[in-house]
């Protein structure tokens, strides 16, 4: 007779499942690799999160945020149209930075944030064709365009290239603190 996996043993294996993973896992996959519904694995993510598992939920699916010490982050502040949300996400992983997230302040619910995990032009466009395949506007439309990034960056240089790339094309609006 076959042994059915505990609740505590997929926990166990989902997060090895992470650990191995060099792209974000869905609920979806992770439910069809484990036999079970993909809520089960949403129940699961959320137990692991509340034994202090460090798990991003990202609109590819889940990661683990590995404690990087190469890296820095930043907060910057931008505005600009959907038009140019290609022209800000390129122009910031083009040259060597990450966004983590995106951040408004909405009048009413307060600060709104949407985790991003964007490293490269494929993850832009994946995030770019998700928007539009959903019909979904981004979160700095709530906010006439203004939001802020959290970005990972390995250098302070990368940061200012970064921004001055930004700060070029009129997206910048917020210098950073020099």
């Amino acid at each position: 007779m076959a042994h059915t996996m505990t609740a505590q043993e997929r926990r166990a294996a989902i997060l090895g499942e992470l650990e191995r993973a060099d792209s974000p896992l869905s609920a979806s996959a992770l439910a069809k690799q484990f036999h079970v519904s993909r809520q089960a694995v949403v129940g699961d993510v959320a137990m692991l999160r509340a034994l202090n598992s460090p798990i991003a939920a990202t609109p590819r699916g889940y990661v683990l945020t590995k404690d990087e010490t190469s890296t820095q982050t930043y907060t910057i502040a931008c505005r600009h149209g959907r038009d140019r949300l290609a022209e800000e996400l390129y122009a910031i992983v083009d040259n060597g930075g990450a966004l983590l997230d995106v951040i408004v302040d909405h009048a009413v619910y307060g600060q709104l944030i949407g985790k991003l995990h964007i490293f490269s032009r494929y993850d832009a466009d994946e995030f770019l064709g998700r928007l539009s395949s959903q019909e979904a506007s981004p979160l700095s439309s709530l906010t006439g365009g203004i939001h802020l990034h959290t970005l990972s960056c390995p250098s302070p240089e990368c940061f200012a290239r970064i921004c001055a790339v930004l700060r070029e094309k009129g997206i910048l609006i917020a210098p950073p603190e020099e």
